[in-house]
C-alpha cells in the first residue's frame, strides 16, 4: 500500500513531465535562431498621367514673360472646396499649396506666389461675383479657375454654369492674366450624377471659345481610376468627393509641369525666331 500510495503522490509530476514533453516539440529548439520576417514597405502608388492628358494647348505668355525675365510670378487659384482644401489634411496640403512648392523645385531662380482664393460650396457664378476682390486686386500672371462641381452635385441647370462661366471668361480676358479653367473631380458622389458629362463638355467648350488653356483633372483622375486601376480610396477622401494629400499632391505636381513648360514654350519660339 505504500508503495501504490507513493505513486499516487508522483501521479501529477508525471502528468506535468508528459505534457512538457508533449510542448517541448513545437517549440524552437535555440531562441537566437528563430527569424522574425522584416516588415513589408508601404507600397507608395506613383504620380502619373500621359502627357496629352497634361500639356495646356496655348502658351502662357504672360508666364513665360515673368520666366523670361525673372520677375516674381503671382498666380490665383480660385475656386470651390478642392481649391479650398477640404479633403486635405491641412492648408499646406492643399493642390494650391503644393503647386508653390512644385513650382519652387521647376524654376527655382524665381519668387513664386500663389494664392489661395478658393470658398467652400461655391458655384460659378459666386465666384464671378469675388473677382475684383480675391483674383484681380492681387495683380495674378496666371489665373487658375476650377469650376463646374458643385453645380452638378445640386444639379443645376447647365445653361446657368454657362452663362456665369462665359460671363467669368470675359472679365479674365478683359483683365489680361494667362487663364487655365480646372474642371471637376472624377470622385464618385460626382460620377454618379447625371450631368456630369454634360459640364465636363461645356468647360471643354467654353475653353476653346475663349481660346484660354484647361486642365484636365476629371480625365487625368478618371485615368487614374479605370487605366492605372488605382482605387478611389488612394486618391479620393474618405467622403467620397475631395482630393485628398495624395491627389492634392498629384495634381499640383501635373499641373506645375504643365505650366512650366507652357512657359518656357513661347520663350524658347521668341528665342528662335529673334535670330531669324
Amino acid at each position: 500500500m505504500k508503495s501504490i500510495s507513493h505513486l499516487f503522490r508522483l501521479g501529477p509530476t508525471l502528468a506535468l513531465a508528459a505534457a512538457s514533453a508533449a510542448i517541448l516539440p513545437l517549440l524552437p529548439a535555440r531562441a537566437e535562431n528563430t527569424t522574425v520576417p522584416a516588415a513589408a514597405a508601404p507600397q507608395v502608388t506613383a504620380c502619373h498621367a500621359p502627357a496629352e492628358l497634361v500639356r495646356l494647348i496655348n502658351p502662357l505668355k504672360h508666364v513665360a514673360k515673368q520666366i523670361a525675365s525673372g520677375h516674381p510670378l503671382t498666380i490665383v487659384a480660385i475656386g470651390s472646396s478642392s481649391t479650398a482644401g477640404a479633403g486635405a489634411s491641412s492648408p499646406a496640403m492643399s493642390y494650391p499649396s503644393q503647386l508653390a512648392v512644385e513650382l519652387a523645385k521647376l524654376l527655382p531662380n524665381m519668387p513664386i506666389h500663389v494664392v489661395n482664393s478658393g470658398v467652400n460650396g461655391e458655384e460659378s457664378k459666386e465666384m464671378v461675383g469675388r473677382f475684383d476682390r480675391d483674383v484681380f486686386a492681387h495683380k495674378p500672371d496666371l489665373v487658375l479657375w476650377q469650376v463646374g462641381t458643385n453645380s452638378i452635385l445640386r444639379d443645376q441647370p447647365l445653361t446657368e454654369a454657362n452663362t456665369s462661366l462665359h460671363d467669368g471668361l470675359k472679365l479674365l480676358r478683359a483683365a489680361g492674366p494667362d487663364v487655365v479653367l480646372i474642371n471637376p473631380q472624377y470622385a464618385p458622389k460626382v460620377i454618379t450624377k447625371h450631368d456630369v458629362d454634360g459640364m465636363v463638355d461645356l468647360i471643354h467648350v467654353a475653353a476653346k471659345e475663349s481660346n484660354v488653356d484647361l486642365f484636365e483633372r476629371f480625365a487625368i483622375m478618371r485615368y487614374w481610376r479605370l487605366t492605372e486601376d488605382i482605387p478611389f480610396s488612394t486618391f479620393v477622401s474618405s467622403d467620397e468627393l475631395h482630393m485628398n494629400d495624395w491627389s492634392c499632391g498629384c495634381i499640383a505636381k501635373l499641373l506645375a509641369i504643365a505650366i512650366q513648360e507652357a512657359g518656357t514654350r513661347t520663350t524658347v519660339t521668341a528665342i528662335a525666331h529673334g535670330r531669324k
